[in-house]
Parts: C-alpha cells; structure tokens; sequence
C-alpha cells in the first residue's frame, strides 16, 4: 500500500513536473507558431506580406531566450540540486567626463540612461552566452520538450480513447494512460543532462571569467598588501620607533649625569630599561601579527589553540586530523579567525565561540560560531567582505549564516591538493 502511495504521488510529481517542462521549452516555438499563423492569415499572395511576422517571431526568440534559459536553470536547481552558472557578462559603470558626457566603455552619450542602454545592448550583443542560449531555445523543443510532452500526450490520448464508444478507442485510450503513468516519474528527468550539456560556460567562457576574477583578486592582493604595509609603518613610528628614539635620548642624558647626579642617572637608566622592554613587546606583538611563531612552529590547529586562548571569550577549538598546510593558506585561515573572533567580541557581543578545523576530501572547512546576537551579513566594503576577498585569492569560499538573534556560523573554505 505505501508503495503503490509513493509511487501516485511521484507519478503526480513527475506529471507537473514534465508539464512545467513542456510550457517552457515550447515558448519560443510557440512565437514561431503564431507568427506562421499571423503570415498565413494576412498572405495575399505577396511574398513581403510575411516579413512583419518574420521579424516579429525574431524580436520575440531574442528576448525570450534569456528568461527561458534562467528558468530552465531555476527548475534544475530546484529539482536536482544541479547549479548551472549562467555566465552572462556584467555590465561595467558609466563614468561622466569633464566634457559633460558619459562613456560606457563603447561609446560616449549625452545621459546617463542612454550610456547604460547603448551599453546594455552593446554587452548583450557581444556575449557569447546569448548565442549559447539561442542554440538552447532550438535544441530544447526537440530533446526535452519531445521527451516532457510523452506522458500530457498520454493523458490527452487517455482522455480522447476513453470519450469514445468502441474497442479500438478503449485501447488506444488504456495504452495512453498507461504510458502517462509509466513515464511520468521520469520524463521530466532530461532537463537536467540536456540543460548541463547545452547551458554550461563554454571553455572560452570560463576562460574569461576565470581571467576576470583573477584579474580582481590581483587587485584585491594588492590592495591588502599596500595596506598591511601601511599598517606596519604605522605601528613601527607610532610605537616601536618613537620608544627606541626616546630610549636613545635617555641613555645619552644617564651618560651625562653619571658624574654630577648619579641618582638621576640610575632613575633614567630604570626608564630606559622599561622602554627597552616595552618595545620588544611591542615588536614580538608585531612580528605576532605578520606571521606568529606557533603557526609556523606548531600549525595551523595549535595556533588556533593559543588563539581561543589570549580571546576574551569561552572559545573551544575542535580537529578531526593535524593539519599542516601550505603557510599562506595556513595564515589564510589563521587570521580569518582571529578577525572573527574580534567581531564576535566586539560586535556581537558574544561570550561563547566554537571553532571546528575539519577535512572535506580536498578541501579544508573551518567554521567559527558565535552565541552574539547575529544581523551579520557581508557588506561591500565590511570586515567580512574583505575575509572573503582575502580568501578568494586562494579560490576559497566564506558562507555566513547569521539570522537576527543569533547564533552566527562562519564557514571558510579553502581548496587545498595537500591534504
């Protein structure tokens, strides 16, 4: 009984399913049906009478193979899981010249409006991915459509045999039920091959998305380093640097007063002293932040030890394996959770975090939850933003998982080939 249950309903499923199928891989043929209608209703006789519908049914191929296509991409996400990048060229800004024009990358125009229209067009136009979607509304109808329409068909047959009296009406409409039934459940499962063999980036494509994201991830690793730098001076003049200059003038005044006032000279050599050790603190502290010593002597799992250690919350680390890796990811990874750490404390107002180092096949996951009170998203510009800039230079990933109230989950993960 539940077999026969299960089976009703995936046999329902699968009819809305291959339905749902059928109406969208049919609508572009469906202009060019009416437009074959339209021509035939208004032939006189001329051959010109059917240039209007001709291009009409053009016009109307070229706007819908897009949205076709982004649904055919939603419903095997939706339905199988399968994400098929769409690989559309993006459109870049409009920038106004001193002139008073705007230029689009193509061309000058006198409004902003019609610099990102002409751009639009232009972008579209030049995309490989727009042919890559005509061919799909052409090869869809003829291998999914086909296949989707088998058990509608049946139904319908089902129905026409049924409503009439006769024997060879009865069978033709038992044989139609039959096969609506039996090919329910699995008719609508060919939107998935034929939408990943047709709709996937072709190698040029993904060659030049891949040149466009390394090209910004370039730009992002120099900017980081740029500031990092800046960051280092910075802490070398306003700290260590200034203690050294007023370490250098201490000894030089002790030096001349340890003939006239020895007392003083000894109170300026005990300064001295302190200033000295305050500045290789200050130095380790910096060396600390550059690359720490425990990351490079024990790895990553130890260095994220000592980490929830010195952090000011309850922080409890977990490792399925000792990991050592490459020493960028390693202190890829081992600042991200620092900064983590530091919004969970400052922002979040957390008091607990969990940190869990796991290996996934090749990749390495590192998950850092918080008991603040969340809201965190990944704002262009923000701290997150920039954990996943940073990491994106290694080809990794930050998902954040933060509804208000809390609790907020980070996930970084990083491809790695040695583990």
């Amino acid at each position: 009984m539940r077999q026969l249950v299960s089976w009703s309903a995936s046999a329902c499923v699968g009819f809305v399913r291959a339905c749902a199928v059928v109406v969208v891989s049919m609508l572009v043929p469906a202009v060019w049906a009416a437009a074959a209608a339209l021509w035939i209703w208004w032939w006189d006789g001329d051959p010109w009478s059917g240039t209007v519908p001709f291009l009409w049914a053009c016009i109307g191929t070229l706007a819908l193979s897009r949205p076709v296509c982004r649904m055919v991409r939603s419903l095997v996400a939706k339905w199988t899981g399968t994400v098929i990048p769409g690989g559309y060229r993006q459109a870049g800004p409009v920038t106004q010249m001193a002139t008073g024009y705007w230029w689009n990358g193509y061309s000058y125009e006198r409004t902003s409006r019609d610099a990102r229209m002409d751009q639009q067009w232009r972008t579209r136009w030049r995309d490989p991915a727009t042919w890559r979607d005509l061919r799909f509304t052409a090869i869809a109808p003829i291998t999914m459509g086909v296949i989707c329409a088998i058990p509608p068909a049946g139904v319908v047959a089902a129905v026409l045999g049924f409503g009439h009296p006769g024997f060879p009406a009865v069978l033709a409409g038992a044989l139609g039920a039959v096969v609506a039934i039996a090919g329910a459940p699995y008719a609508w499962r060919s939107i998935e091959p034929v939408a990943v063999r047709f709709l996937r980036a072709s190698p040029a494509m993904a060659l030049q998305d891949r040149v466009a994201e390394l090209t910004v991830q370039r730009a992002d690793a120099t900017v980081a380093q740029a500031a990092e730098i800046r960051r280092i001076e910075r802490d070398l003049h306003d700290g260590a640097q200034a203690r050294l200059v007023a370490l250098g003038l201490s000894l030089a005044t002790a030096e001349k007063l340890m003939e006239s006032d020895l007392d003083q000279a000894r109170a300026l050599l005990r300064d001295a002293r302190a200033g000295a050790a305050t500045s290789l603190t200050e130095l380790r502290d910096l060396v600390r932040g550059i690359s720490p010593p425990v990351l490079n002597e024990r790895g990553l799992v130890d260095a994220v030890r000592a980490l929830a250690l010195d952090s000011p919350l309850e922080a409890a680390v977990s490792a399925d394996v000792q990991l050592r890796l490459d020493p960028p990811i390693e202190a890829a990874l081992y600042f991200g959770v620092a900064e983590l750490l530091t919004n969970a404390a400052k922002h979040a107002h957390a008091t607990r975090a969990r940190i869990s180092i796991a290996q996934d096949g090749t990749r390495i996951v590192v998950d850092v939850e918080d008991d603040g009170r969340g809201g965190a998203d990944v704002r262009p510009g923000g701290g997150l933003d920039g954990l996943r800039r940073r990491l994106a230079v290694f080809d990794g990933t930050v998902e954040v998982t933060s509804p208000a109230g809390g609790p907020t989950r980070v996930r970084m993960m990083l491809p790695c080939e040695s583990l």
